[in-house]
């Protein structure tokens, strides 16, 4: 299967890319920018999907749903938030097409323009805001818990399947509140959310930290990232919660009766992931033999391919197929019997390799006989027989000990790329090798924006978890009391 894909070390890029459409994940739309999600790609958005919704849920947030279309004035309210979206905003200007009446086709009606120009949402906070005006009046309308699962537009320059198109799918959360205590305390419960997933569902190593000011959602007073390294180096943001202080409130006069009959504007938080984190998967984790998916968020858990020359053979090795299949059925596994006969078992093989399956069960006459099954693990490439008797709790055991090996690999990959650097020459000849690395910074934007100008880099996030620590800042030799990640990403 090596000669399906390029090799990541030859590559990277286009590794990346021949794995997502060989891998049936998705491939690029007739439309400039767009992708098409292809069934097997979605179903691993679907498992990222039911595990989020779940824990959004039980962290008290309900589902709603809001426009696709934002009105031109809306984004006028906050300046902020239109000078960060402006230049990836698509905008309808007209209703209505008519027959050229030269022939060709259709053309816009120029009669049918509208009174006002409609956005295509790159993000729902103007009109949620402008919607909840109507729904706070008072104290005991809050805290308003409201998550989103929908599509959004930003017209982007370079795209890349998965990472960075036109449109893509996400959640974004957007909470109204009381104090500004609360707000705070719910976006940092909402990076903490997406941090767990990210490492339990996912397998993905991340760094919690605060966004620099440069660097902030537009419109937001902070902003919380998880950050994740990819194999080649390079990192990635993996999910943001923003603190929106009364930035919205104001903009769109939501304010509420406190408990003590005064008006206040309410305090606010967004928060959101996309399909962004299929393509954090596919370069976290992946191989030149193809994709190597977490359990968790695998369409297919085991695929079981039977081994037969004769009929008669077929018929046997079926039967013992299928009971294992309903056994692993009854565990809740989600598991496949891909019993056709329009393809061989190697080429089986190299397909569910390629796609990533976590196990691989072969049985065939011999292992009838012995009483065994061929197990294989995508992780480790590992093959072992294994008694018929004990094989559902070694699929059990095996699937627990797959996420975390994967998890671990990947912590390990992170831990060995990451360095503290104390000197802006050093940081200069190291990042072009990749990694995380390390370093004082004096908090001005003159310094970070010396480190995005010549090393093409950025601050990646400010850790919560990184001590402090007096040092002397890499660009200006200015004081600092903590580290942050610089890093090239994605």
């Amino acid at each position: 299967m090596a000669k399906v894909l390029t090799p990541k070390e030859q590559d990277y890029a286009q590794w990346y890319n021949d794995l997502v459409l060989k891998a049936d994940l998705a491939e690029n739309s007739s439309v400039r920018g767009c992708m098409v999600i292809k069934p097997y790609g979605y179903a691993i958005w679907e498992k990222i999907q039911q595990t989020l919704d779940k824990m959004f849920k039980d962290t008290g947030h309900v589902n709603a749903y809001f426009p696709l279309f934002i009105p031109k004035s809306f984004f006028s309210k906050e300046a902020s938030h239109v000078e960060g979206f402006a230049k990836e905003c698509a905008v309808i200007t007209h209703y209505r097409l008519k027959n050229d009446p030269n022939g060709k086709g259709v053309i816009v009606d120029e009669d049918a323009k509208l009174e006002e120009e409609l956005i295509v949402r790159p993000t729902s906070e103007t009109i949620i805001w402008n919607t909840y005006k109507n729904w706070i009046q008072s104290y005991r309308d809050l805290p308003l818990l409201i998550n989103q699962w929908a599509n959004v537009v930003r017209w982007e320059m370079r795209t890349r399947l998965f990472l960075r198109t036109a449109e893509f799918l996400w959640q974004e959360g957007h909470t109204a509140h009381a104090t500004k205590e609360e707000a705070m305390a719910e976006a940092q419960q909402m990076i903490n959310v997406y941090s767990t997933f990210a490492e339990k569902t996912l397998a993905i190593p991340v760094i919690k930290g605060a966004k620099s000011a440069n660097e902030r959602f537009a419109g937001a007073i902070d902003t919380y990232t998880i950050e994740a390294m990819m194999q080649d180096g390079k990192a990635l943001q993996a999910g943001t919660s923003h603190f929106l202080g009364q930035n919205f409130a104001k903009a769109f006069d939501v304010k509420f009766l406190n408990s003590e009959g005064k008006q206040e504007y309410v305090w606010a938080t967004s928060w959101g992931v996309s399909t962004r984190l299929i393509g954090a998967v596919i370069m976290a984790h992946s191989d030149n033999n193809g994709l190597v998916l977490p359990p968790k968020i695998a369409p297919i858990q085991v695929v079981i391919v039977p081994i037969y020359r004769t009929d008669d053979e077929r018929a046997m090795v079926c039967e013992h197929g299928n009971q294992i299949y309903t056994e692993l059925k009854a565990k809740g596994i989600s598991v496949k019997f891909d019993d056709r006969d329009t393809h061989k078992p190697g080429w089986k093989f190299a397909e569910y390799e390629l796609k990533g399956v976590p196990i691989r069960i072969a049985i065939g006459p011999k292992d009838i006989e012995n009483k065994t099954v061929e197990i294989a693990r995508r992780d480790t490439l590992e093959k072992k027989s294994v008694n018929r008797n004990e094989l559902m709790p070694h699929i059990e055991q095996l699937l627990i000990d797959i996420q975390a090996n994967i998890y671990n690999k990947a912590l390990n990959f992170r831990n060995i790329n990451t360095h503290k650097v104390d000197s802006f020459e050093s940081l200069k000849e190291k990042i072009e090798n990749g990694g995380f690395y390390l370093v004082h910074w004096d908090g001005t934007s003159e310094s970070e924006k010396i480190i995005n100008d010549e090393l093409k880099a950025t601050i990646r996030c400010i850790p919560f978890d990184e001590p402090e620590e007096i040092g002397k800042c890499i660009i200006s030799g200015k004081p600092s009391n903590k580290r942050v990640i610089v890093a090239k990403s994605y």
